[in-house]
């Protein structure tokens, strides 16, 4: 058998207890004035200081973009481009959840690409990016180390899937003691949808030899270590697993993408304003279930592979002990159905046809392995709003 593939990530990754310190070094090649791209909240916790004591020992400025309010859109992006600018940076870090990473990213890019954020919507993104560093508070959105970055457009409401190698980091710090600070909500929301990464990488049309082998001790990390994370956050061990975790689920979606569920999540996040990891949790198991007869052996191999099924179960069953497994793990997280989020069910119904269209749109349905149409993808959305 011939194996051929493409395989990229972050060209220097840092992981592990004190790893910030451990990465000192390499921040005096990257410019003498940081823009931190992160949260109030961050900020609160001190995290923030933490970087910005470490740069000053280094002799680097620092100057904090902290104005995030929910996930990434233009306008937030756009403000924090006007920051740097006029505060004179050369270098960015983000810290915090997807939302700081996929703004830095953006505002690395269109500090330098002219016309604006959706322009680049289906196009790759180029150029001579200011360096960027990237330090995850969270384990789940794996942007750390992907070549992706999410945002709204707010002139369409449409959640935007942006690309390009040069979106990468320079250098990518990961200390699990920086998620243990992270709200139960925010572990839930950002664990399940590492998960959602590793599964949809593991059966996506594009995976190969490299992501399956990473994929899957991705998925039995997540389901070994998320309740104990949930039940005591200040669990180290289990939070340096979950760390882990995420990481490689944010190298496989790097290499063999995503597929319906994040397709069929982006407009709900959109329309909706639901966290990325709860509507991803919310739409799993049923997109999954449809998915299951284009990939049956793969999932086959996730149920033998986290012990739901044993190795003398076919693939039949093994895939559904598989799914089963799915079902309880989000009932035991208590992942709210769309009525118990308090989504407004007539609006919901009345946006299906548009929210369809935007996942077809967004090219990551066509990466599942079998044929998904607009049909197939308002069939989910109606059983997720009749639940």
């Amino acid at each position: 058998m011939v194996i051929n593939f493409n395989f990229t990530s972050a060209p220097c990754t840092i992981f592990g207890e004190g790893a910030l310190k451990k990465a000192s070094p390499y921040f005096n090649r990257f410019g003498k004035k940081a823009l931190i791209v992160t949260g109030k909240i961050i900020t609160k916790a001190g995290l923030t200081s933490q970087v910005q004591n470490m740069l000053s020992e280094l002799g680097i400025e620092s100057v904090v973009f902290n104005d995030l309010p929910g996930e990434p859109d233009d306008i937030m992006i756009n403000n924090g481009i006007k920051v740097y600018k006029d505060e004179e940076c050369d270098f960015i870090i983000g810290l915090g959840g997807g939302t700081p990473l996929d703004s830095a990213k953006a505002i690395a890019a269109m500090s330098v690409l002219p016309g604006k954020l959706a322009d680049y919507a289906g196009k790759e993104m180029s150029g001579a990016f200011p360096p960027l560093v990237l330090i995850p508070t969270t384990a789940g959105t794996g942007s750390e180390v992907t070549k992706f970055l999410v945002f709204t457009d707010t002139a369409t409401d449409a959640k935007l899937l942006l690309k390009g190698e040069d979106l990468l980091p320079d250098l990518a710090i990961i200390d699990y003691n920086f998620t243990i600070s992270s709200p139960e909500t925010i572990t839930i929301a950002t664990g399940m949808d590492a998960l959602t990464h590793a599964i949809e990488a593991y059966t996506s049309k594009r995976a190969n030899a490299m992501t399956d082998m990473i994929c899957v001790d991705a998925v039995k990390r997540i389901f070994e270590n998320i309740k104990l994370v949930v039940e005591n956050p200040q669990n180290k061990s289990a939070r340096e697993q979950m760390s882990l975790a995420a990481y490689e689920a944010g190298i496989c979606i790097n290499n063999s993408s995503v597929t319906l569920v994040h397709g069929m999540s982006r407009p709900i996040g959109a329309l909706f304003h639901v966290p990325h990891g709860i509507s991803n949790a919310m739409l799993l198991v049923e997109c999954l279930r449809f998915a299951l007869d284009g990939a049956k052996e793969k999932f086959a191999d996730l149920g033998r592979a986290i012990g739901a099924a044993s190795y003398s179960d076919d693939d039949d069953k093994a895939s559904v002990s598989f799914l089963y497994a799915l079902q309880d793990l989000t009932m035991a997280l208590k992942i709210p159905s769309l009525r118990e989020y308090g989504i407004d069910l007539e609006k919901f119904e009345n946006s299906e046809e548009k929210m369809a269209q935007d996942a077809i749109a967004s090219g990551s349905p066509g990466n599942t392995c079998k044929i998904v149409t607009k049909e197939d993808i308002v069939s989910i959305y109606e059983i997720l709003r009749k639940k």
